[in-house]
């Protein structure tokens, strides 16, 4: 019996998640990718110290949802895996792209994106693809896709800040300092590495004081 893999395409819904009100007063638009076993409105509360005025987060949603153990109760979600990569990356930016056309980001705002773990690979392959222009690409906690090159980021005008604590547990010291030289390949003197005594976790300090 010979098995045969066949594709289709078809349309599809996810959501996404914001926090705060975009009005006149607002300076800086995030775009937030959180990492493996989140859902975006829980990621957001790690936003909730910026100024609700001045900042307005967006946080798009991995489509692959699955029960996280060891109670399967809760709820968590991937953007990738090695399976068929390629082309869930591809649908990934398109997902990101009806998310930006549905925000209609204006111009003169700030516009910050963010990666942490696992949203580090999607949100960087998003800005190089896209060519998508902001004022900050914070990495936090994860790996920087290996098909990047420096070619890929040269439009780039961004300050890049690659944060990572010095006792994560993914994250070997071996392994962090391939990701620092990697970094600096692909960024140069546009890079701030910025280390922090913890393990794999979202720093809220460091994220309040990049504005």
């Amino acid at each position: 019996m010979n098995s045969v893999e066949k594709e289709i395409s078809y349309k599809t819904t996810n959501s996404y998640s914001t926090l705060n009100a975009l009005t006149s007063k607002t300076k800086n638009m995030w775009f937030v990718c959180h990492g493996m076993g989140y859902l975006s409105r829980y990621f957001l509360k790690y936003f909730k110290e910026l100024n609700p005025d001045e900042n307005y987060i967006i946080a798009p949603q991995a489509q692959s949802k699955y029960y996280i153990q060891p109670a399967f109760k809760h709820v968590g979600a991937s953007w990738l895996t090695k399976e068929n990569t390629v082309k869930e990356t591809d649908n990934v930016m398109h997902y990101f792209d009806a998310v930006f056309e549905a925000e209609n980001i204006p111009k003169d705002k700030n516009l910050i994106v963010v990666g942490y773990s696992q949203g580090v690979s999607v949100a960087m392959r998003y800005l190089a693809t896209r060519q998508l222009q902001c004022s900050q690409l914070v990495l936090m906690s994860g790996g920087i896709p290996k098909e990047l090159r420096k070619k890929d980021f040269e439009f780039l005008k961004a300050q890049v800040t690659l944060i990572y604590g010095t006792a994560d547990e993914y994250l070997s010291n071996e392994r962090m300092e391939l990701e620092k030289t990697r970094a600096f390949e692909l960024f140069g003197n546009n890079l701030n590495i910025n280390p922090f005594e913890g393990k794999h976790i979202v720093n809220v300090e460091l994220i309040n004081n990049l504005v």
